[in-house]
């Protein structure tokens, strides 16, 4: 038998239609017929940071895809093929990887546990610690060094978005997208940019990544 939360669901969802039809007449038949985002969001699944509730903006405006801890595996099928279609479909014009504070990916990559299946997941933000451990383990309270290391973890995983040979391509043919860095603070609402230096992170990726070249002669 299905709750009365459940329903409310559906009843929710006939009064947002209503609202949106009575406002604009063609809302719904405007949005099939096309998308044209200028943003791709990289984002935690988190359900307590909704990508358009906290940036504000409306429906179409955000590619979306989220995953625990908002992470851009080289070896995930799903994102790479988020990326190559947001750059080369979509022609999306920034690319946003959002952590936040307080992420429980982030927490459990800290604990010395197993998580079963999902330490497979947890290890490329261990990696990240690994790579900054110095750095952490400067950090007494463990909430500061939680923190620190979800700022960490978003700007590793705008390297590997930077690494990435549809990225690269993109940025050397069309002077697009720029990749940015985001936190968000769930203590009290607050979005935060990083402020990533995205012309250097690609000039260093770029020493060893390098695919100008190829995409050149290729033209």
């Amino acid at each position: 038998m299905q709750d009365e939360k459940y329903n409310n669901i559906f009843a929710n969802n006939k009064k947002w239609v209503a609202d949106k039809v009575n406002s604009q007449k063609d809302f719904f038949h405007r949005h099939y017929e096309s998308q044209n985002p200028d943003y791709l969001y990289i984002g935690c699944s988190d359900s307590r940071v909704p990508a358009n509730e906290i940036t504000g903006l409306d429906m179409g405006d955000l590619f979306v895809h989220r995953n625990i801890a908002n992470v851009v595996a080289n070896n995930d099928v799903n994102t790479m093929s988020i990326l190559q279609y947001a750059v080369e479909v979509l022609e999306v014009k920034h690319i946003v990887v959002c952590g936040h504070y307080g992420c429980g990916g982030i927490k459990a990559a800290m604990q010395p546990h197993s998580f079963g299946v999902l330490d497979n997941w947890l290890r490329n933000i261990r990696d990240v610690y690994r790579f900054h451990k110095l750095e952490l383990d400067d950090y007494k309270v463990e909430e500061a060094r939680m923190d620190r290391l979800a700022e960490l973890n978003v700007e590793e995983q705008c390297m590997n978005v930077i690494k990435n040979a549809a990225i690269q391509e993109a940025y050397i043919l069309n002077n697009r997208p720029q990749v940015h860095g985001w936190i968000y603070d769930m203590r009290n609402g607050v979005l935060k940019d990083l402020n990533i230096n995205f012309e250097e992170m690609l000039k260093k990726v770029q020493e060893i990544y390098n695919l100008e070249e190829d995409v050149k002669k290729h033209q």
